[in-house]
This record gives structure tokens, sequence and C-alpha cells, in this order.
């Protein structure tokens, strides 16, 4: 995706100015990020639904609010490793201050979690009375299980997430319901758009 594209692109270019300018960079790998004040539809159309429907937890929290089916590409049997924002920031700084200028360091949960499961939780929390919908897998996506390895950023970094799954997206959820005007109102921008490239 272009945005895979872009990650790699912007890691090039860190290592080069470290490697041949003596700029101290640090990388940072990220994970799955959740947490308040990701808005569905915020920004310009990018040519397809992705500009809506760009990430699956604030997806599932938004359809759920508004007690619509959650739908699972291959069961849910995919998984990702989901890491609330406010660790996500904390492991930033850590990087800042503790990490060695051209190294690499993940800043992930360590948990793996399924996408059904995560639909489950979601659902609880909302009160959400749909059901799933069963979709099949898509043929283009290789992504399967992925879940980050926490020990490099515990050990160098003194970095561990604290905020389990449960704890955040109840304070994700609490905050959606609290701004789904604002939300709707982004969403809405984009819906003749969003209604012709699912058409087609």
């Amino acid at each position: 995706s272009p945005y895979s594209i872009s990650k790699i692109v912007g890691e090039m270019y860190a290592i080069y100015y470290h490697d041949q300018h003596g700029l101290p960079t640090v990388r940072a790998r990220f994970q799955n990020v959740y947490g308040p004040r990701e808005i569905l539809g915020a920004g310009r159309w990018r040519g397809t639904p992705a500009t809506v429907w760009r990430n699956v937890t604030p997806t599932f929290i938004y359809k759920a609010l508004r007690r619509e089916s959650l739908p699972l590409e291959g069961a849910g049997e995919a998984s990702r490793d989901f890491i609330f924002v406010e660790d996500l920031v904390r492991g930033l700084w850590a990087c800042a201050a503790r990490g060695v200028p051209g190294d690499v360091y993940n800043l992930a949960s360590g948990v793996e979690t399924s996408i059904a499961d995560l639909a489950a939780a979601i659902n609880r929390l909302t009160g959400n009375p749909s059901p799933v919908t069963l979709m099949p897998r898509r043929v283009w996506d290789r992504s399967g299980r992925r879940f980050g390895s926490t020990a490099k950023s515990r050990a160098a970094l003194g970095f561990e997430a604290d905020t389990p799954l449960a704890e955040g997206l109840r304070r994700t959820v609490a905050w959606t319901q609290a701004h789904l005007d604002e939300i709707d109102s982004c969403i809405g921008r984009h819906h003749e758009r969003n209604m012709a490239t699912t058409v087609l």
C-alpha cells in the first residue's frame, strides 16, 4: 500500500542520513495503534473507501455504536498487536531519550489478538446486538498473524505498554460515543464517492 511504501522510504532516509551524515536517528516500528481522537473520514478523499474505513478499531467501534454488523474477513482469523496511543507516545519519548542512534525498536504490546476477538470485545462494550458478518478473505491480503516482540524495547529503553486492550477499548468507545456527530460529518463528506467506489 502507499502507506507501507512511505514507511519503508522514511526508514531508508533515516538509515541514509545516519550512515552518511551522522544524523542521530532512532527508528520506531509501530504495531496497530488505536485510541481516542482518530476520526473516520478526516482528510481528503484518497480514491478508495479506505479513506473512511482505514483502520479496524475505529471502524468496528463506530459501526458497533451505530448497531451495525461488523465485517469479519476470513472469519477474523488474522491477528494484530494493538497498542494504545498513550503507550505509543511514552514509547516514542523512550526512543528519543534512551534509544541508540542508528538502532530500531518495536513499540508494541506483545499481545496477539485475533480480529474476531477484537470484534467480540467491541460488541460487548457497546452492547451491539448485531451479529458479525462473515466475509471471504481478501485475495491480496497475506498479512496473517502479527504481533511485535517487546524484549529489546523493554531491555534497552525500559519501555512496556501498560494499557490492557479492554481498558484502551473502553476509553476509545467512550470518546467515540461523545464525538459521533463530528465523525458522522467527516464520513458524510465522502458519502457519494464512497458509495460509487463500493458499487464499482
